[in-house]
């Protein structure tokens, strides 16, 4: 079975406080789901396009698996935190 990713772009933080509140949060959730966070921050360089202002990847066990943290309840209490405060989108990805 492939693994599953969550890879967040982040093209803008208007409050950094939030990002703050909701990064703890989010992070017991990802891994109470059995995610393991593979790189978060800033990029390190841009190639071939204006990059995001930060980016996070995490790895789970199966694509099923990642699905099932982003839509579970206790990460639908903790993504409120963000509204109005980034502009970002979440991919799930399958892998090779």
């Amino acid at each position: 079975m492939a693994k599953g990713y969550w890879v967040a772009t982040y093209r803008s933080v208007s409050d950094p406080e939030a990002l703050a509140r909701y990064a703890p949060l989010a992070a017991q959730v990802i891994q109470a789901h059995g995610g393991r966070f593979l790189a978060r921050g800033n990029p390190v360089r841009v190639y071939e396009a204006e990059g995001p202002q930060r980016s996070v990847v995490v790895e789970f066990e199966s694509v099923a698996a990642a699905i099932a943290a982003y839509e579970s309840d206790a990460y639908s209490r903790v993504r409120p935190i963000l509204e109005g405060a980034v502009d970002r989108e979440i991919q799930i990805l399958e892998g090779v």
